[in-house]
């Protein structure tokens, strides 16, 4: 399943799962977790996985492909990465919008303020 194209036709990217897993990575079980913590995360390969945990290299993978399995699952149900990259971009949209008011003639009256914006919106990061 790792890696394949979704009903979308986008691709599951070691990205893609690592950013699941961090929404989601402590509904996994250990084994799970210690898997997609190695594989994904620190990037092993499936043989190195396999010697690390004592499993088959075949292991890694049914793991890693029930890991993603139910990552994709929770982020049906629970849509927090969507959530995340929606407002992420509503972020990026409002602070291009206080660059060009600070760039506009005249706009030095609500300057502390728009500053005050963007100091409140770095706490969204």
């Amino acid at each position: 399943m790792l890696y394949r194209e979704d009903e979308n036709g986008s691709m599951n990217s070691k990205t893609d799962i690592s950013l699941l897993y961090d929404f989601y990575g402590e509904l996994l079980k250990t084994s799970q977790q210690q898997v997609v913590e190695l594989y994904v995360n620190e990037d092993l390969s499936l043989s190195e996985v396999a010697e690390i945990l004592g499993i088959s290299r075949q292991g890694v993978r049914d793991s890693l492909n029930r890991a993603e399995k139910k990552l994709l699952e929770y982020e049906s149900k629970l849509g927090l990465t969507d959530a995340y990259h929606k407002r992420r971009a509503r972020s990026e949209a409002v602070r291009r919008i206080i660059d060009e008011i600070k760039t506009t003639e005249g706009c030095g009256a609500i300057l502390p303020q728009l500053n005050e914006i963007e100091e409140l919106m770095r706490g969204d990061d």
